[in-house]
């Protein structure tokens, strides 16, 4: 398949935060690894990261059909041990962590005290590994742009009694698709017991891993953390099952795109709150009823009145992609939401988008008019996702 055009490849290496915030744009652990198997690298939230190996429609479709091997070591991984860490975190996060069962994940937002969110993150309770650690620890994943900003805000709620710590010597890789869970289980027995939001310890060749079923393509999949000294080997060794590739992070932002899973920097940010970007599921009953969390009382009165703005899903007219950036104007050209994310679709067929609307045209079946330099494209607010999550649920 041919090449992208460059500047799809340049909105991909901009998909993830602002680069120029980043002094140094820092190496993956596996940083050789793609480079001696063709990929593109390119930089993403302060990393050198591979944009492609074949192609982004190519490695699309192949996760689709089989499997993908996604390196994503540039996120955060942080550990909350201590007394009371999990209360410390229900003052930023809305979700009910401390009714988190051992094992098990949940998506969540780091909220500020106007609601608006500042990262979104997955969080899990899990047994504690370290020498000497006894009890339990909370494990968080958050954005690799953001995740030093959410160290600092996340240090100001921590009381004494909590440690918080970077795993910066962990490396974090995701193989997601259809055939991922079965081609890992070859080489990590027991990972097919998991089902979709539930973690657990494993070792491979004697290196501890822990493995959740999750990820971030709308495929069933897993997602990995290891050693960032065992990972080259480790990534060796699933290549070599037929069904895995390795995939860049072009065919990450257009299946993600197609999930209708948002990005923080672009569909998310600070003015953004879970109301308007219709992330309702993220706040927990016993939280709303408390009412007891970062920007409570504004979320609440959107949830109650409705926000001004909401995030949509659009299925574009033609075959020309609309960028992010575009403007969503009204009859008289007047400018009256943007679009957050948007690309050609490969699964899907054609160009989709997501952005944000009024209240009163964020309704299935609405036909906007968005416009890019100049040019005027026709669009349909759509459900999302635009293709059917896989999620495997029950084994």
């Amino acid at each position: 398949m041919s090449m992208p055009p460059k500047s799809d490849i340049a909105d991909v290496a901009n998909a993830d935060g602002d680069d120029a915030a980043h002094d140094v744009v820092q190496q993956l652990p596996l940083d050789a690894w793609h480079r001696a198997r063709g990929g593109r690298m390119v930089p993403f939230a302060g990393y050198e990261m591979p944009v492609q190996y074949e192609g982004i429609m190519a490695e699309h479709l192949w996760t689709r059909e089989s499997a993908g091997l996604f390196d994503v070591s540039h996120m955060g991984q942080l550990v909350f041990t201590g007394e009371g860490a999990d209360k410390a975190l229900e003052a930023v996060l809305p979700g009910d962590v401390t009714g988190l069962a051992p094992k098990r994940n949940r998506y969540s937002l780091l909220l500020d005290e106007q609601g608006g969110i500042l990262d979104d993150l997955m969080v899990t309770r899990r047994a504690a590994t370290g020498e000497g650690e006894t009890g339990d620890e909370l494990y968080m994943v958050v954005n690799g742009a953001t995740k030093y900003d959410d160290i600092a805000y996340l240090l100001d709620f921590l009381p004494d009694a909590v440690t918080l710590n970077l795993m910066d010597d962990q490396a974090l890789l995701a193989v997601q698709g259809p055939k991922a869970v079965a081609a890992v289980a070859r080489l990590v027995p027991g990972v097919d017991r998991l089902v979709f939001m539930t973690a657990d310890a494993f070792e491979w060749n004697g290196t501890p891993l822990w493995i959740s079923r999750s990820g971030y393509t709308g495929e069933d999949g897993v997602e990995i953390s290891i050693p960032a000294d065992v990972a080259e080997a480790f990534a060796d060794a699933l290549c070599a099952q037929p069904e895995i590739k390795p995939i860049g992070l072009g065919a990450r932002d257009s299946l993600r795109l197609e999930a209708g899973l948002p990005l923080y920097g672009h569909d998310l940010d600070p003015e953004t709150t879970p109301v308007m970007a219709d992330l309702g599921f993220a706040l927990a009953k016993k939280r709303r009823e408390a009412a007891d969390f970062a920007g409570a009382k504004r979320i609440l009165d959107e949830r109650e009145h409705g926000p001004a703005t909401k995030r949509v899903g659009l299925v574009v007219s033609g075959r020309q992609p609309v960028r992010e950036g575009a403007s969503v104007v009204d009859a008289s050209g007047a400018e009256i939401g943007k679009v957050t994310s948007g690309g050609f679709a490969p699964s899907f067929g054609g160009p989709i988008a997501m952005a944000y609307l009024p209240a009163s045209l964020a309704v299935e079946g609405r036909t906007v008019q968005l416009v890019q330099r100049g040019k005027i494209h026709n669009a349909t607010v759509a459900a999302m996702p635009f293709v059917p999550h896989r999620y495997v649920r029950q084994v």
